[in-house]
């Protein structure tokens, strides 16, 4: 009976053991699955990597080189908060609430029962020590909630990677990290550059006066003549001085994300690391920002996963920001495939209950937030050919708010429909988009100005409906909608928007209705 019983122990010590040995290969391996998710302010693919022979960005075209580079992906609406709101919700901003700017008189803001599926707060539950920093830009706070907020200048991406470092390095926290990189390059700010020749000075594009550097950076100066001028802009010299500032902001970003390669190497945690690149929208240009053509749109994607064997390739998914936070969570182990929404939810009605909080509040639009809209792009990872979205959908209806001029689009690899909603108005302005040496130049030579694709007066008085043949126009250059030739092709559209109006909980949806 002893020799039985003292088996019986030595077994279960073994299963002890090995059940404790299993418990820490698992947490060991939880702890290496980290994310780094970087998002720059108004940049648009004008990097190596994207073919632009411009761009000296050779930080993020090695992690292109070693990762996936995302032909195909589009914010869905280029606007800052409202973008922004979209990445870390994986909701339409017509759903989550984010209408417009979160900061100033503007202060718009999601509804508060999107704390059950926002980025911070999921990837938290999904077992993550969440930091953030630089820009922020959305609102309620306790919504997107992180665990750690550090402080940088945000105009130099790397001062923010040296501050970073220890975040990063934590070694008494077991839990792997999620950290939210967030720039204000290459946003336009900080003056003029006085020292142009020009009548109209370029803005700065928060660099520094007079060729000046930020502390720890190796600036990257242009010319002017040897910039690429996007499809979109006029080529004249105002809007060449103005992509050569713009250049120099994007080169600064590029020098910070190779600080952050640096320190994730020096602490083997690079292989350990997945690394995702993108833009909140396209570049802050007239024809790029705030509107809904391709240069506001269409946006940097590169992700390196050093846990995927397919690398080096790129892919024509069609993406968009709504599927980061779900894309994120799956990586993290933490979306629940059936409901597409976190495995491990947050109850909405009992968190805002216990804080005491928003209690006579519309906390969730008479919906409760459930799925995101977005789908995981971690699949395309593994399979680059395979494709993602069939269509995707951009809604934008703010800027500043008193820049009211909804637009709903639904675009495929085929064609791409834009519904300008409030038509009959003039398009409005963001103001620092109005000052633009670039658009002030050709607004004084009149409405027959040329402007990129289009004219000054074209620019300004939009159609109720514009319609372009993506596969022979991706420039946006020919409206089809009143093409007689193409009037089923957009009717087929009008309802293919419909439909996705209906899908995500559009309330613009009611003005195919009366207006």
């Amino acid at each position: 009976m002893p020799v039985r019983i003292a088996s019986a122990r030595i077994v279960f010590s073994l299963l002890l053991l090995s059940t404790s040995w299993f418990s820490v290969t698992t947490v060991g391996q939880a702890a290496e699955r980290n994310v780094i998710f970087i998002i720059t302010d108004d940049e648009s693919p004008t990097l190596g990597c994207y073919g632009d022979a411009a761009a000296r960005t050779p930080a993020i075209d090695a992690l292109a080189a070693d990762g996936v580079v995302f032909r195909n992906a589009f914010a869905t609406t280029a606007s800052c908060s409202a973008s922004r709101s979209v990445v870390m919700s994986g909701l339409h901003n017509h759903r989550n609430g984010q209408f417009g700017h979160q900061h100033h008189y503007h202060k718009f803001a999601s509804f508060h029962d999107v704390v059950s599926l926002s980025l911070p707060r999921v990837m938290q539950r999904a077992g993550y020590r969440t930091g953030q920093i630089g820009k922020y830009h959305v609102a309620p706070e306790t919504v997107y909630q992180f665990e750690t907020y550090l402080k940088a200048n945000s105009r130099n991406a790397v001062e923010m990677a040296e501050t970073s470092k220890a975040f990063l390095t934590d070694q008494d926290d077991e839990r792997p990290f999620f950290l939210y990189f967030a720039t204000s390059d290459p946003h336009r700010g900080g003056g003029v550059d006085k020292s142009s020749e020009r009548e109209l000075k370029p803005n700065l594009f928060g660099n520094k006066p007079n060729r000046g550097a930020f502390p720890g950076v190796d600036e990257v100066f242009f010319d002017p003549a040897e910039v690429t001028v996007p499809p979109f802009l006029p080529d004249t010299p105002e809007t060449r001085e103005e992509l050569a500032q713009y250049y120099q902001s994007c080169s600064r970003i590029d020098a910070g994300v190779a600080r952050l390669v640096e320190i994730l190497k020096e602490a083997d945690l690079y292989d350990k690391t997945m690394i995702v690149f993108t833009s909140d929208h396209g570049m802050a240009f007239a024809g790029g920002k705030t509107t809904v053509y391709e240069g506001g749109l269409r946006v940097p994607f590169v992700v390196r996963d050093p846990y995927q064997t397919d690398r080096g390739v790129e892919s024509q998914a069609l993406i968009s920001h709504i599927d980061i936070t779900p894309s994120l969570l799956d990586f993290a182990g933490g979306l629940d495939a059936q409901t597409n929404g976190p495995k491990n939810p947050l109850n909405a009605n009992k968190f805002w209950k216990e804080r005491g909080e928003a209690l006579k509040e519309n906390r969730n639009g008479n919906k409760p937030f459930v799925s995101y809209h977005g789908k995981s792009w971690m699949p395309v990872l593994a399979e680059p050919t395979k494709p993602h979205h069939e269509t995707i959908m951009a809604s934008h209806t703010f800027h500043e708010i008193q820049m009211y001029y909804p637009m709903r689009v639904v675009r495929d690899n085929d064609f791409k429909l834009i519904w300008n909603i409030a038509h009959p108005l003039p398009y409005p302005f963001a103001s620092d988009l109005w000052a633009a040496s670039s658009w002030q130049a050709q607004l004084a030579k009149g409405d027959d100005a040329p402007y990129g694709q289009m004219t000054v007066g074209r620019y300004v008085q939009r159609p109720e409906f514009e319609l372009y043949d993506m596969r022979t126009d991706p420039n946006e250059s020919t409206n089809l909608a009143t093409s007689p030739g193409h009037a089923d092709v957009l009717e087929t559209y009008k309802a293919k928007l419909k439909a996705m109006q209906k899908e995500f909980d559009d309330p613009w949806i009611l003005k195919w209705k009366y207006e």
